[in-house]
């Protein structure tokens, strides 16, 4: 893109410069009738600032020009971005799509995933059991948890909880294999045990607890789920007192204070199990928090957020409108800045179509698909408007499509956060958008800033060579002064001695 400044030198330039070359030469001519000496310095400066003024004043004028071009460019992409950063905020914020709605919170609530379409939304679901993780705890207290223990190994076992026919547990089953944890007199107090427990990352976290008197306790976790159960086994034991922190059936040292289980529950009459309580693979679109138990089903159902794409088209068209009037400003034929650039022009007419573009692409026939169908009109100096009325109307005919202009596009398709996007690509673009503006515009500044240095060059070659040239003849006019008055006095000898 090629952008042309133009600029016009004052018009009286031209006759400064006759003004100053007439004050110089008269100077001049007094000077060397006075028999004074001659202010070659401020002579020099003032036949130089005269010589080039012209150049100087265009020089300047284009750059500053240019300054104020690419601060105006900076302005515009700023607004725009803005307010595509803004609206993609508001749609990823989940704020403006349907949500699902839990009858029993204390037992479930349930938030929408990104993109989800979740109108229309029945479920029936029952928890009948959380999931929850295997803990241990030592059931004795250990005075100092930094004392010596013992040496040996232990040896760390996961797999799926068993238990008997009466409900006792049996151990583990179907596990991924044992990992053993060395301990030697460099780990055998009970922060070193926990340590090297940890190291291992098998899936048990250790941890120490102190009880206000100081004393410590070594509590061992699991993940959730019947799967991550765990046995914890003294294989060596060279003091005998590793013993006490054996997990498993049998185990004297260590209670059972949580079992590894899975969360069971039914949806829509169909029973299903899974490993945590928070569940994003049952139901399309929404996330599951399980909190509670209850014989009770729960209904999940949905709302849409009325009042809140209401508030959205209205803070839109605000902000649209501030937009719009900073790309006019900068645009406007007689004093805008940007008059000249297409990129900023064809920013103003993206804007503008806006209004009338299809933002729910395969939409049913007869729905809103536009921001004209839902109220949102544009005025005859290019700003919005909004028909409430129309608005109310159209939320509550058609509340999806409503929501689907707002709604978030992965493959930025459809919505409007699609149509920002694309303005915002078009306002930084640096081929063809607002970033081409500013590359050109900076380089059409380093061009002059090179000219400038340029025209310095030759200013200070004119002044070395004026400077030159007066002290030369300032020699001359001294010589011819001395001549004269030994004239004069060889002349004023001769007459008073003819006399």
């Amino acid at each position: 893109m090629t952008t042309t400044t133009s600029t016009t030198a004052a018009a009286t330039t031209p006759a400064s410069t006759q003004s100053v070359v007439s004050t110089a030469a008269q100077s001049l001519l007094t000077s060397l009738g006075s028999g004074s000496g001659v202010d070659t310095s401020s002579l020099v400066t003032s036949l130089v600032t005269a010589q080039y003024a012209t150049q100087d004043a265009s020089l300047t004028s284009k750059y500053d020009a240019l300054t104020s071009q690419i601060s105006s460019v900076a302005s515009v992409k700023n607004a725009i971005t803005s307010f595509s950063s803004a609206l993609g905020t508001l749609v990823k914020g989940g704020t403006l799509t349907t949500q699902p709605v839990s009858s029993n919170s204390g037992v479930l609530s349930a938030t929408a995933l990104p993109g989800a379409k979740l109108a229309g939304l029945s479920s029936s679901i029952t928890v009948s059991q959380l999931a929850s993780a295997q803990t241990a705890v030592t059931a004795n207290a250990i005075a100092d948890r930094t004392a010596a223990i013992g040496t040996g190994q232990l040896t760390l076992t996961l797999g799926t909880a068993t238990y008997s026919a009466d409900g006792t547990w049996t151990g583990v089953a179907n596990g991924a294999g044992a990992v053993t944890i060395d301990l030697t007199s460099a780990n055998d107090s009970l922060d070193g045990i926990a340590a090297a427990i940890n190291a291992r990352k098998a899936g048990v976290t250790a941890a120490v607890v102190t009880d206000a008197d100081g004393s410590a306790y070594l509590s061992l976790k699991g993940a959730t789920g019947k799967a991550q159960a765990f046995t914890l086994q003294a294989t060596t034991d060279d003091s005998g007192a590793l013993a006490q922190f054996n997990v498993g059936p049998g185990a004297s040292g260590t209670t059972l204070s949580s079992v590894a289980q899975n969360a069971r529950l039914k949806v829509d009459g169909a029973s299903v199990e899974r490993t945590g309580n928070t569940i994003s693979d049952l139901i399309a679109g929404v996330k599951l928090q399980l909190t509670g138990v209850s014989t009770a089903a729960v209904a999940l159902t949905s709302a849409t957020p009325t009042d809140a794409l209401s508030g959205a088209v209205s803070d839109f068209v605000d902000a649209y409108n501030e937009v719009v009037g900073i790309l006019k400003t900068q645009t406007d034929p007689i004093n805008g800045v940007l008059k000249s650039d297409p990129a900023a022009k064809s920013l103003l007419a993206s804007l503008k179509g806006m209004t009338l573009a299809n933002l729910v692409p395969g939409a049913d026939s007869g729905t809103p698909t536009t921001l004209a169908a839902i109220g949102v009109g544009t005025n005859r100096d290019g700003t919005l408007s909004l028909d409430t009325t129309a608005l109310t109307n159209a939320l509550g005919k058609s509340p999806q499509s409503v929501e689907a202009m707002f709604a978030y596009s992965a493959d930025a398709t459809s919505g409007l956060s699609a149509i920002l996007s694309s303005l915002t690509t078009e306002a930084t673009n640096t081929s063809y958008g607002l970033g081409a503006s500013t590359s050109s515009y900076t380089a059409a500044q380093a061009t002059i800033s090179t000219e400038q240095s340029d025209l310095s060059d030759r200013k200070t070659a004119m002044t070395t060579r004026l400077t030159q040239q007066f002290a030369s003849m300032n020699s001359r006019v001294t010589a011819y002064k001395s001549t004269q008055a030994f004239l004069t006095n060889q002349i004023a000898a001769w007459n008073k001695s003819s006399s």
